[in-house]
């Protein structure tokens, strides 16, 4: 047995952001090494994605998770042993292959995640050396583009406004530390901006404010106003990211805007979004239309594929195939990668690869239910991925990601490379001369 072989694997019922039980794994190897890691949870979820197992019942109405924790025990961790922790190619394998289904209902995508996951971190840690360095391997690396919800709505804020996530993406920074900086400037300039109008109300799942807006369009009005306040220009500095998150109040190719008293037909939801897209600064559009409403993503993506980037959230569910389909169907030009929508690791980077083969943007995301875990961090920085969303600038489960890939960046020292605008894959404005001042 090599000191990289599996010897034990552990498991335990933990709690996430939203005070829900979840998934945690421990992974131990013949030589010492371990490695830990948490399920997170979704709260908008596609379909086709890999599922959560629950207890059922009435405890914790009916989410508790000792089920999943017992298949981690027991058979992943007979499967598991002896297995060389540096092969996950051949980890996830057999976690899919004990499964055998197609969406990990068997054994629940949160005890197959978090095992694959806590493999990777027991692997680096074999090697001594940070997670994002052991899956990089000899492949180039950068610090992603922050995507930063400021405005939280859909399922994630009691459905307030309809659109789930209204974000910036600081475009003109040139390095990671300074693209947190301003996005900080921003998320403090939005809440000022709701305290002066009187409609600050907490925040959202994620960390977003909570949202108290007459229609739609006014949190987009709002988002414009807070860079301005933060001293920034909109579409230079920062431009802005919208997760529409459609799935949840579109049916048969019609929507209902719920807070703008409106339905519209698929063709009537692309002009209005096309007409957002003409008078603000929108770099970015997620699920803009239901996962299964195909012809409106392939009509959207010809109408404006070239000037915006439009990512496959629901409508891919961070599935390779799923993926290879909408390049050639031209319905979007990004992937949004979530492990725990695939349920391994390795399914969660084929999705990537497939992205990068297609010359997609790629983007490493958390959920809405996060917890104190990292991983994602350093999948977006050992991947390449160029983008990361993980919430808004606010709650620790939030603030661990975006600290952590700073201590990466400081790690890297002179070679680190920020990857910024140049991972969105659209052409944007030129940026003005010269380095700005660190803010």
């Amino acid at each position: 047995m090599s000191a990289t072989s599996i010897t034990a694997i552990r498991a335990r019922r933990v709690w996430d952001s939203r005070g829900r039980p979840t998934v945690e794994a421990d992974v131990e190897l013949a030589g010492g090494a371990r490695g830990r890691a948490i399920a997170p949870a979704g709260a908008s979820r596609g379909t086709r994605e890999a599922v959560d197992l629950r207890d059922g019942g009435t405890r914790f109405g009916g989410a508790d998770v000792l089920s999943a924790c017992e298949h981690v025990r027991s058979t992943l961790a007979r499967a598991l042993s002896g297995r060389d922790a540096l092969d996950q190619a051949s980890i996830d394998a057999a976690i899919v292959a004990q499964d055998g289904t197609p969406n990990k209902a068997k054994l629940g995508g949160n005890a197959t995640v978090a095992v694959s996951m806590a493999v990777a971190h027991a692997a680096a840690a074999s090697r001594d050396m940070p997670l994002w360095k052991h899956l990089a391997g000899d492949g180039p690396v950068s610090l992603p583009l922050p995507e930063v919800q400021i405005f939280g709505g859909g399922a994630h804020a009691g459905r307030r406004v309809d659109v789930q996530d209204f974000m910036v993406m600081p475009v003109g920074a040139w390095t990671f530390g300074d693209a947190i900086s301003i996005v900080a400037e921003v998320y403090r300039a939005a809440g000022a901006l709701m305290q002066e109008a009187g409609t600050l109300a907490g925040v959202a799942d994620e960390g977003g404010w909570w949202p108290a807006f007459a229609s739609n369009e006014e949190a987009l009005a709002m988002l414009v106003r807070a860079i301005e306040r933060a001293g920034l220009r909109p579409g230079e500095d920062v431009a802005i990211s919208l997760d529409i998150a459609a799935s949840e109040f579109g049916r048969d190719g019609r929507y209902r805007l719920a807070l703008d008293g409106a339905e519209l037909d698929r063709d009537g939801m692309a002009a209005m979004l096309v007409d957002w897209i003409e008078r603000y600064p929108i770099a970015s559009i997620e699920d803009p239309f239901a996962e299964d409403d195909r012809v409106a993503w392939i009509r959207f993506g010809e109408a404006v594929g070239a000037r915006v980037q439009i990512v496959g959230d629901d409508y891919l569910t961070t599935d390779a195939a799923q993926v290879d389909r909408a390049a050639l169907d031209r319905a979007c030009n990004a992937v949004l990668v979530k492990p725990n929508q695939a349920g391994t690791l390795s399914e969660a980077r084929a999705a990537l690869d497939a992205g990068k083969r297609h010359r997609f943007g790629t983007i490493v995301s958390a959920r809405s239910g996060e917890t104190e875990d990292v991983t994602v961090a350093h999948l977006a920085v050992g991947w390449n991925a160029g983008q990361l969303k993980v919430g808004s600038f606010a709650r620790s489960e939030r603030m661990a990601k975006w600290n952590e890939v700073l201590r990466i960046e400081e790690s890297l020292g002179s070679g680190a490379v920020f990857a910024g605008a140049g991972a969105l894959p659209i052409r944007r404005p030129a940026r003005a001369s010269g380095k700005p001042p660190t803010r």
